[in-house]
């Protein structure tokens, strides 16, 4: 498994890095940690013309607060998102679900901004993000804008990303002792989702259950309305659109999300 010829160019700067996807265009990807990028690369299902390295970027890195949010830099690794204490304290799904990221060398390596912007529905971050009502924050020749996690995600291994953009940074709001529940079912302790969900604070998030990671609506309507958590769960897979493979058909998966979000409300800790 060998990738197609590529140039490799690393940025000293976001704004060299805007410059270089303006110049290449669409033949430009990104590169941070690459262990989402790599492996389609690899099997010739992605085939850009120059990898443009920003993992150097001191920048876009880091974790902070700001007023009522936490800021997180886009080439921030998985494992410093589950060993933060300020993550931890504040957004703890978010803690909690980098941490079950791969094995150990993916989340020393992988990125949060990687893991979004390579947008698949299976993921453990993307999910997260979208439970907890994050931002991502998009920066390209024109500056800088703000996009909601739901808006990001716009179909299969696609976003809202335009070639010209930048991922910089993640926001998500500080939910200090909101109760919160994450399960995900898988074949192999490292494998994707085949299906997931993710809650927090009445928002409810589902993994592999369509072409991006969605909300479980009418749950969260059920819940909204004083439905039990097993009431609201059995609602769970109600406007998905989960595909069959050979891990599991769409009627499992239906089954799946009411099971696992059935879970997910019970055992909400704060």
């Amino acid at each position: 498994m060998i990738p197609a010829p590529f140039d490799y160019v690393a940025a000293d700067s976001a704004e060299h890095a805007i410059e270089l996807l303006v110049s290449r265009g669409e033949d430009a990807k990104i590169l941070a940690g690459g262990h989402s990028l790599l492996p389609m690369m690899k099997l010739r299902l992605a085939a850009p013309g120059v990898l443009i390295d920003i993992a150097r970027i001191a920048g876009l890195a880091g974790i902070r607060a700001e007023g009522d949010e936490l800021v997180i830099g886009a080439t921030t690794r998985h494992a410093d998102l589950a060993a933060s204490d300020l993550v931890r304290a504040q957004a703890p799904l978010l803690a909690h679900s980098a941490s079950l990221v791969g094995d150990p060398q993916i989340r020393h390596r992988g990125t949060i901004g990687g893991s979004l912007a390579h947008a698949d529905p299976a993921a453990d971050l993307p999910m997260a993000l979208v439970a907890l009502g994050g931002s991502v924050e998009l920066a390209g020749p024109d500056g800088t804008r703000l996009v909601s996690a739901e808006d990001f995600f716009t179909g299969f291994f696609e976003t809202a990303l335009a070639p010209d953009e930048l991922l910089t940074a993640i926001r998500v709001p500080c939910r200090p002792g909101a109760l919160w529940g994450y399960q995900k079912f898988v074949r192999r302790a490292n494998d994707w989702a085949i299906v997931g969900a993710a809650a927090v604070a009445g928002r409810i998030a589902l993994a592999n259950m369509g072409p991006t990671p969605i909300r479980a609506h009418a749950a969260e309507r059920a819940l909204a309305e004083g439905a039990s958590a097993e009431q609201a769960a059995e609602l769970a897979a109600d406007g998905t659109s989960p595909g069959t493979d050979i891990h599991a058909d769409r009627a499992y998966r239906e089954h799946l999300a009411r099971v696992l979000t059935a879970r997910a409300l019970a055992g909400r800790h704060a």
